[in-house]
């Protein structure tokens, strides 16, 4: 039975030889938490996206689950029952959910898509999902360190207990998230992770139902209140330091990880290790706290120069990030496998936030210890702490990514973490200082001006000091946007024309010597006016409108320089060209720089911008198109994955009208073998139709796009030439021979094969679901390869002359038989 109770608990405490058996069981927590973390949050992006409001609002309710659970646990059970019996109950509730939550989502989407909005109602809906799903095990998350803190006594002993249970479960944490990240994932899928998770749950649940059986447990007396005799200090300095410590460790990890994943690359790998080296700083730094906290160091002192370290430790990492470890002499092409690369990576993780992250991790124990007293509720204590250091977290994730970065930058923001820090430093300075005073007076001391003026003294040089430290806080060099991992190995042959820092991405535009433009988005070329690039990008628009008999509306998926979205504008016919981009600066800032290219697209009658992730928008429109195709987005950028699963293309087929045609982009360079028989035979089990177009380089393979169509697919040569001779097609004709196609033999010579030559190519490739996302883990292993040529070699050997494909005139049909140079 549920109980409200506000007397403390008993003086009984855990026995000592029981407090390392309780930080095994933590670590467990941890561990599981972390891979329910992942797991779940990459099941609510496939429901309602991932831009930035998504992701906020997912960590929103993710985060406030657990600091509710923590506030909600001390007022609602009574503090008479055994407090490893509530640990266990909680923790088997949290594994039974787990399993709820991967069956339920089925559910969830079905419910999501029936009543789905746009706007703020639109938003408001994506955060009622997120808290069906995550509220109920969040904030049973949130419940399991205050339900094990009524166990220990708040003695300075027992209270730095508490704090290495914290870093026991921070470092669970890391181990869940690498675990997940590099094995369970990688290897097999969603559910399977959420069955280890699940079982680690059942498994700390029968650990501590036994561990209770064997430690009885003495409950509180009726009306005694043994921590009412010693009050501590005024708490409010520290509830407010602890707070604004999880804001700006929240914000600066957002920040980080942005400008560390343009450095490293953004693979769902990158992200694993940085979430893993903060992580691992919290731990370690909450273990130092710990210790610490039972000395004779005084915890407020302690928290408030952590708080002031944290400043300078801002600072530090600010500038590795943008002037020391951008070039650093590594060229990731020279590496022989990605295992080498990770090590890299992960030290250079831990050079440059391994600091900040100790630091803010050993805020929470001298934060717990500034405020215990021997006799209170441990339950209530931990609760308080926890929730304000939580609050500040989600206050500190939310407004810098959605707020700050966009606004200001990520340099201008960076400054303000700093001189958060200090204020925090500052306001536990200052609640120190002030009992002194207000002593020295009350006693009439002859001197007390002097205490005064060295209290304003170190006020001023503290205040003095962040100053300086964010004077100091460098910008992102534009270079690091522009070519991220590969930024050492560049020449100055470039010089910037645009660079803007949006809420998803942050983009460049540089121009060549020889007047080449190029996009730049996540650390890589997105786009550019190059031959090659150009080729591609109009392919992808031309080959479909020019397959389709007659193609009245369009969907393009990312705008890039709007070179696709611009080919259908030349087709009369088109009524209606829909542009679904994920980061608004790009259609608003980096397209216009490519006019000439992308024929002003964005300035056509018949374009509609929608601001959205793709998926999420395709799920939850109800018009149909009868073409839809996709701007080069490259599958080793995390989340890019969700864009070529099987469910993903059903979905795009549901959205095509009769005759329909879906097309997909597949690079070859920066990929694999397998990475490319994941993309072709995903495509094709869907679409056993599907065929091939190559954009190959000097015959050794560059890129493909995959084209399918709803029925039956037939080219008829000779139509395709007259339709490019026709008066109203000459823009159609002139923009082909732009990019080297002079004729309808010419495009049509890009043929590389079909589904049914490939059957026994693909057998065994990977299937890319929504479940296990194995397309992500797979390219980002290939993020440093090229391969391109023998892939291409590869793929091409299976072709053979598509008989039933191409139609026409035998004449015709001879000419481009030998421009494919298919003998089969």
């Amino acid at each position: 039975m549920i109980e409200q109770n506000s007397n403390p608990p008993s003086s009984f405490s855990a026995s000592p030889r029981f407090l390392p058996v309780l930080l095994v069981l933590f670590a467990g927590s941890g561990c599981s938490a972390l891979i329910y973390e992942i797991v779940w949050l990459q099941l609510l992006q496939l429901v309602i996206g991932s831009t930035a409001v998504s992701l906020a609002v997912l960590l929103g309710t993710y985060m406030g689950g657990m600091c509710l659970g923590s506030l909600a646990l001390p007022r609602f059970i009574s503090a008479r029952r055994h407090p490893l019996r509530v640990y266990a109950l909680i923790e088997l509730g949290i594994g039974i959910i787990g399993i709820v939550v991967l069956f339920g989502m089925p559910s969830v989407v079905r419910l999501y898509t029936a009543s789905t909005g746009h706007g703020f109602m639109g938003i408001l809906l994506r955060g009622a999902v997120s808290g069906i799903c995550l509220l109920p095990p969040t904030m049973l998350m949130g419940a399991t360190l205050p339900a094990i803190a009524r166990w220990v006594e708040t003695t300075p002993q027992g209270v730095s207990w508490l704090g290495f249970l914290y870093a026991g479960n921070t470092a669970g944490a890391v181990f869940g998230c690498l675990l997940a990240g590099f094995y369970l994932l990688r290897v097999y899928d969603m559910a399977t992770a959420t069955y280890a998770a699940a079982a680690i749950n059942v498994t700390i649940a029968l650990l501590g139902l036994g561990l209770a059986a064997r430690s009885p447990h003495r409950a509180p007396a009726g009306d005694q209140r043994p921590g009412r005799a010693v009050r501590a200090p005024a708490s409010w300095p520290v509830y407010v330091t602890i707070a604004l410590s999880g804001l700006c460790a929240l914000g600066a990890e957002v920040i980080w990880t942005r400008l560390l994943s343009l450095m490293l690359g953004a693979t769902v790998y990158t992200f694993s290790i940085i979430l893993a080296v903060f992580l691992a700083g919290l731990g370690i730094g909450s273990g130092i706290g710990s210790f610490l906290s039972r000395g004779k160091v005084s915890p407020r002192l302690a928290l408030g120069c952590c708080q002031i370290l944290l400043a300078a430790a801002t600072a530090w990492t600010a500038y590795m990030l943008a002037k020391s470890l951008p070039y650093w002499p590594i060229n990731p092409a020279l590496s022989r496998g990605p295992w080498l690369s990770f090590q890299i990576d992960l030290a250079r993780c831990l050079w440059a936030i391994l600091p900040a992250a100790c630091l803010w991790g050993a805020s929470f124990p001298l934060a717990l210890a500034a405020v215990a007293s021997p006799g209170q509720d441990g339950g209530r204590l931990v609760g308080r702490i926890y929730a304000s250091n939580t609050v500040g977290a989600i206050v500190g994730a939310i407004g810098f990514s959605l707020l700050l970065i966009p606004t200001v930058g990520t340099q201008q923001a960076q400054r303000m973490l700093v001189g958060v820090s200090a204020i925090a430093a500052l306001v536990m300075f200052a609640s120190l200082l002030r009992p002194i005073l207000a002593d020295t007076l009350s006693r009439n001391a002859p001197r007390p001006s002097a205490i005064k003026t060295a209290a304003a003294v170190l006020l001023a040089v503290s205040t003095l000091l962040a100053a300086l430290l964010a004077w100091s806080v460098p910008g992102v060099p534009w270079e690091l946007i522009a070519f991220g991992r590969y930024l050492p190995t560049r020449t100055g042959n470039a010089r910037l024309l645009y660079m803007g820092e949006g809420m998803n991405a942050s983009v460049a535009v540089t121009e060549l010597d020889g007047g080449i433009r190029n996009f730049h988005i996540s650390g890589r070329v997105e786009a550019s006016s190059a031959a090659q690039d150009m080729r591609i990008q109009r392919m992808l628009g031309h080959i479909p409108a020019l397959v389709h008999p007659k193609p009245r509306s369009v969907l393009v998926v990312g705008c890039g320089a709007g070179v696709t979205a611009g080919s259908f504008v030349l087709y009369p016919g088109v009524e209606r060209i829909v542009i679904c981009e994920i980061e608004p600066l790009i259609p608003k800032v980096v397209a216009r720089y490519f006019g000439p290219e992308n024929y002003d697209v964005l300035d056509d009658p018949r374009v509609h911008m929608v601001y959205d992730d793709a998926r999420h928008y395709i799920l939850t429109t109800q018009e149909k198109f009868d073409i839809i195709t996709s701007d080069p987005i490259h599958p080793w950028i995390k989340g890019s994955a969700t864009l070529y699963t099987k469910e993903y293309i059903e979905l795009c087929k549901r959205h095509l009208n009769p005759g329909g045609i879906i097309v997909q982009w597949v690079p070859f360079y920066e990929s694999t073998l397998d990475t490319v028989k994941s993309e072709i035979a995903t495509f094709f089990d869907s679409l056993p139709n599907g065929t091939i177009w190559s954009n190959d380089f000097v015959g050794s393979g560059y890129d493909v796009l995959l084209l399918a169509q709803i029925g039956a697919t037939s080219i008829d040569v000779d139509a395709l030439q007259q339709r490019l001779e026709r008066d109203d097609h000459q823009a159609v004709a002139l923009s082909l021979q732009e990019i080297g196609f002079r004729s309808a033999v010419d495009l049509l010579a890009t043929y590389a094969g079909q589904a049914s030559d490939l059957k026994s190519w693909l057998k065994g490739a990977e299937i890319n679901r929504d479940r296990n996302l194995r397309l992500q883990y797979l390219a980002g292993m290939g993020l440093n390869s090229y391969q391109s040529g023998l892939i291409y070699n590869d793929l091409i050997s299976q072709s053979r002359f598509p008989e039933e494909l191409f139609v026409g005139s035998d004449e015709n049909r001879q000419a481009l038989r030998k421009a494919l140079g298919i003998s089969k």
